[in-house]
């Protein structure tokens, strides 16, 4: 007698999509340990060292986050020293401190030694190939 159908949970995207989610944040906060950060407040410096003044609003969308879920996370960057907010109108303005800026090469570091880790079990063909079809399917059922 066989055992019970369980192809559904090879067969499924949200399924697998979870899956690959919790491997490659187990990687991505192994990778970003040193900096003393999550990898999502990593990248968000990134952003504002690369974008001075950007919105909130801004951050958000290019994080891929809710906005009340980046308010968090400028917030508790803020109590670190690591961000600034300034308001302009009614447009809130990130801007990276002296601090977060100091912490920019670590942060390049990280990013760099998470891409090789995922890079050395994939491939680089194939970890390119896959990011770029994550972003278009991600975009096409974000559509609906």
């Amino acid at each position: 007698m066989s055992g019970p159908d369980e192809s559904f949970l090879t067969n499924c995207l949200f399924f697998t999509a979870n899956r690959l989610g919790r491997t490659i944040t187990k990687l991505a906060e192994d990778a970003f340990a040193p900096t003393g950060l999550t990898p999502m407040y990593g990248y968000l410096i990134r952003l504002a060292v690369g974008t001075p003044g950007i919105t909130q609003k801004e951050l958000a969308e290019k994080l891929s986050v809710t906005p009340s879920t980046l308010t968090r996370f400028v917030d508790k960057l803020e109590l670190k020293g690591l961000v600034e907010r300034k308001v302009q109108g009614k447009t809130v303005l990130v801007y990276a401190t002296a601090k977060g800026e100091g912490m920019i090469e670590t942060i390049k570091a990280a990013s760099r030694d998470l891409r090789n880790r995922y890079e050395e079990l994939l491939g680089k063909e194939f970890a390119d190939e896959l990011s770029k079809q994550l972003v278009l399917s991600s975009g096409q059922l974000e559509k609906q």
